[in-house]
């Protein structure tokens, strides 16, 4: 003797098992693993120095992501940036904070070491660096913030 209640229940039961593997595995395709060089790049929608930065990131071989947003405090409040170490746009990739115009080297060495730390900034706008006159290649003074920096340290960290 068949009973319909135990059917319908195993096909739910079915049905059920088969989305969550779907949703975990659509999930794992767009977690941050999945795009590792991906730069989300948020900034204001009148900054043009944001944009030469983000157009130099993909010229370093990054994939970049563009938001806008006219609410610069909250863009950095919500990206747990310290005050002192505010610039134009806030980036965010593989779990860091990337604020202002940093080097691309800088970047890389982040994601190839990743220290415990918060985020990587360079402060304010300084002239030539990426996006400020400098290209792909420019340097600039890079600090590190959270975890094992503290308040902030020199990035690349020193022992």
């Amino acid at each position: 003797m068949s009973n319909p209640n135990f059917s319908r229940r195993g096909a739910i039961l079915a049905v059920a098992a088969m989305l969550s593997t779907t949703s975990t595995l659509a999930f794992a395709a767009t977690g941050s693993d999945a795009k590792p060089n991906l730069l989300s790049v948020t900034k204001d929608p009148g900054c043009g120095c944001c944009g030469a930065w983000a157009d130099l990131a993909i010229e370093a071989g990054f994939e970049v992501e563009i938001t806008e947003a006219s609410d610069y405090v909250g863009m950095k409040r919500d990206a747990a940036v310290p005050e002192n170490l505010w610039s134009c746009h806030t980036t965010r990739i593989g779990g860091y904070i990337v604020e202002g115009h940093v080097p691309f080297a800088a970047i890389t060495q982040l994601l190839d070491q990743r220290p415990d730390i918060s985020g990587i900034a360079v402060p304010g706008m300084p002239a030539g660096s990426p996006g400020m006159g400098g290209g792909v290649e420019a340097t600039a003074e890079v600090i590190a913030w959270g975890g094992i920096a503290g308040d902030g340290r020199a990035f690349p960290l020193d022992g």
